[in-house]
């Protein structure tokens, strides 16, 4: 009886275990980071609005960090009870500025966007990243992989001319080690546009790794790659 019973505590305790710590462990593969080209989110037919801030710099800015699985599905909004606290990340408002600004309109400081991204995608690495972690996590991937020096290098310059997707996906993988996902959109005259870059992170959020899956890019064999 005493077995049985030590068995049954055993069990609860692990029960309350996984519902404080295990439950909310690491339950994605890897992380999406995605980079966007401001000159492809405003060159179509539904524009853009600059930043309360004035027109970002040109260069891709952040999309986001986003926790991923293998399978190619993803969690999102995994703690309504963490919403985003600017104050938690006052030391890296300026840094979010320059390099993760918004495009949406109206124009606005970006709280929102950032806001966004955190509720939506980067609660679900909470195990892994806390709120600070997580920007700062994608901030520092940002620094570490230049994409527009990277194209440049290789003579891919955003000049509103016309580039093999081919190259533009041997350059970045010549230079990080790792195929990205490429993603297109359209501009008003029904061109595809470089518009956005996605590099497998592993789940500590530091190593580049291999796409274990890559997203359906809806890319031409040539694309433009617009100014800004």
């Amino acid at each position: 009886m005493e077995t049985k019973f030590d068995s049954s505590i055993l069990v609860k305790l692990l029960i309350l275990q996984c519902l404080s710590v295990l439950c909310a462990a690491q339950d994605f593969d890897f992380f999406y980071f995605v980079q966007q080209w401001p000159g492809s989110y405003c060159d179509t037919k539904q524009s853009c609005c600059y930043p309360t801030t004035g027109k970002p710099s040109t260069d891709f800015g952040i999309h986001g960090l986003w926790p991923n699985n293998n399978d190619g599905s993803y969690p999102s909004n995994c703690d309504s009870n963490n919403p985003y606290n600017q104050r938690k990340v006052s030391d890296l408002i300026s840094q979010m500025q320059q390099s993760w600004p918004t495009l949406a309109c109206p124009s606005n400081s970006g709280s929102s966007f950032w806001a966004h991204e955190w509720e939506k995608h980067g609660t679900c690495s909470e195990s892994v990243l806390d709120q600070h972690g997580y920007f700062k996590t994608a901030l520092n991937l940002k620094a570490q992989i230049d994409l527009l020096q990277i194209l440049r290098s290789s003579g891919i310059n955003p000049d509103d001319g016309f580039y093999s997707l081919s190259s533009i996906r041997n350059a970045i993988k010549n230079a990080i080690g790792h195929t990205p996902g490429i993603e297109c959109n359209v501009d008003a005259s029904g061109n595809s546009q470089l518009y956005q870059i996605y590099i497998c992170v592993g789940t500590s959020g530091s190593n580049l790794i291999e796409c274990p899956v890559l997203p359906n890019g809806k890319c031409g064999s040539t694309v433009e790659f617009p100014s800004f």
